[in-house]
């Protein structure tokens, strides 16, 4: 479980913030990162008009690149995939202690 919510060591800068950069799902743009947390475990993706700019939380372990000169986050999931993915809650903790519960929960499936 803890692959998945942890940024590959050769595609992460530390120190880096990704918030504003546009995000690439397999199959096209899904949006942009809203929120890039200092716990480096997820992002905040904005879906913008792909979901009617729902949020979704990302795990840092579906990154699998980082444009940082174009300022763009690839994810190894299609927009189906986004767009199943539950709504961020925002009154969640986001810690360890909550991945029992969505939206952490949803991502167990993938066998990540």
């Amino acid at each position: 479980m803890d692959t998945i919510w942890t940024y590959r060591d050769d595609i992460y800068r530390p120190n880096s913030n990704l918030a504003g950069f546009d995000v690439e799902a397999t199959d096209g743009s899904i949006g942009s990162v809203d929120e890039d947390t200092v716990d480096r475990d997820h992002l905040v993706v904005d879906t913008g008009f792909w979901i009617f700019g729902k949020k979704r939380l990302l795990p840092a372990g579906v990154v699998t690149s980082i444009d940082y000169d174009a300022e763009k986050v690839f994810v190894n999931m299609d927009k189906d995939q986004i767009k199943q993915a539950p709504d961020l809650d925002e009154s969640l903790e986001r810690d360890r202690d909550d991945w029992d519960r969505e939206p952490y929960a949803y991502y167990d499936a993938f066998g990540w």
